[in-house]
């Protein structure tokens, strides 16, 4: 069995329980004794938190959809840099909420915005790091608004939070597709059903790899 560091990230849409998910796994490897860290994006270090407030505030002044998508990579720069790229090089696992998958979804699908413009900044940025693993975890548009909405009651939507149903639908609908183009490296979960469950199912999708048992 490989005991090199794996990079797995999590994505879909509001309320599909990717926290929750993150953490029973972060859970069942540090039963294993394996060494990880759990991130998030936009976010991951003070600087790119900084970043991810400005992405995510529901300001006056309008945030261009172009600028949106530059401070998502420029976010993702500094995680990889000062985070993700050393944790990996040291042995460490990488456990992350949301990478550049959600940036095809939110930003392509989603926004509308062109689909080569990401690729070319996926590249600038990236190099060749992917994911070794995306998890989607997915639920029906209502059920995950529901659930979103439960999760924070009374409190304000950020600027994702306050899209319509119809975005959503095709911010998941990308996630689907990108996960039937490349099976051998996303693994798509259903959440309609006990957290439990689908921790089971997460961590067989990581077993399965036979990067662990």
């Amino acid at each position: 069995m490989s005991q090199t560091a794996r990079f797995i990230t999590f994505e879909g849409i509001e309320g599909v329980g990717k926290s929750t998910q993150v953490a029973a796994l972060a859970s069942a490897l540090g039963a294993r004794q394996i060494a990880h860290l759990v991130t998030r994006e936009p976010g991951g270090t003070p600087l790119a938190e900084k970043i991810r407030a400005l992405v995510l505030e529901s300001a006056q002044e309008t945030l261009p959809m172009s600028a949106e998508l530059l401070l998502m990579f420029a976010a993702r720069a500094v995680h990889l840099t000062n985070r993700i790229e050393p944790e990996l090089r040291a042995g460490r696992w990488v456990l992350c909420d949301r990478f550049t998958d959600a940036t095809y979804a939110y930003q392509g699908a989603g926004r509308g915005l062109d689909l080569m413009v990401i690729a070319a900044l996926e590249r600038f940025v990236q190099a060749e790091r992917r994911p070794d693993l995306v998890i989607v975890l997915d639920l029906p548009i209502q059920k995950a608004l529901e659930r979103a909405h439960l999760r924070n009651p009374g409190a304000a939507p950020d600027r994702f939070e306050s899209e319509r149903a119809e975005f959503f639908e095709r911010v998941r609908a990308s996630y689907l597709a990108r996960a039937r183009a490349n099976p051998d490296r996303y693994a798509v979960i259903s959440t309609d059903r006990p957290a439990a469950q689908v921790a089971r199912a997460v961590l067989a999708a990581v077993e399965s790899r036979q990067w662990i048992s």
